[in-house]
């Protein structure tokens, strides 16, 4: 299967290591083009035990990439993943949304198959109903007709354990009211 991960930070890179390690073709997408150059000179952005043996070893075995090209890394994938950044917001300590909406927007627009969209980043309530309304508005289904069903996926990473945590979870929690996600 084909995944797209969309942010390279500790969640994204973590996770789509993992995936890869399990045999899924994966690409890491970011817009930091410094990260990107730098993961491909295997220097790992993040500190995490024995995350730069897992990088090198699915990035060698071709089933690991990472671009900033969304449209391209998203083309033929099966699952795309939302890992980006959710800071607090100045002010009222609420989580800012802007960058999952604009991946979702983007995403939207460049989406040209069917998928399934994951939000893995940490979000509030109700942010599944925004994505697949900012998916839906950019015309990945109505003008293109694709099927895509938004899918909760929360991460439960510790640090320093995240690789055992993702690869053995004590719980996986999924969230859809799309029988197409399921």
């Amino acid at each position: 299967m084909k995944i797209a991960m969309v942010g390279s930070g500790y969640v994204g890179l973590v996770s789509g290591a993992c995936f890869a390690d399990f045999g899924h073709d994966v690409v890491c997408i970011d817009k930091d083009q410094t990260k990107i150059d730098r993961l491909h000179q295997g220097v790992m952005p993040i500190y995490e035990p024995g995350l730069d043996a897992l990088v090198a070893a699915n990035v060698a075995a071709g089933r690991l990439s990472f671009t900033t090209d969304l449209a391209d890394g998203i083309e033929g994938a099966h699952a795309v993943f939302i890992a980006v950044g959710t800071p607090a917001r100045r002010g009222d300590g609420h989580a800012d949304l802007s960058y999952v909406h604009g991946v979702a927007e983007e995403i939207g627009t460049h989406l040209c198959n069917d998928t399934v969209v994951v939000t893995k980043s940490t979000v509030p309530v109700g942010t599944g109903d925004a994505v697949e309304r900012i998916i839906a508005e950019s015309g990945a289904a109505g003008e293109r007709g694709h099927r895509v069903a938004v899918v909760s996926n929360p991460e439960f990473l510790r640090e320093g354990a995240a690789i055992a945590d993702f690869k053995r979870p004590d719980r996986i929690v999924i969230g859809t009211d799309d029988e197409f996600g399921r």
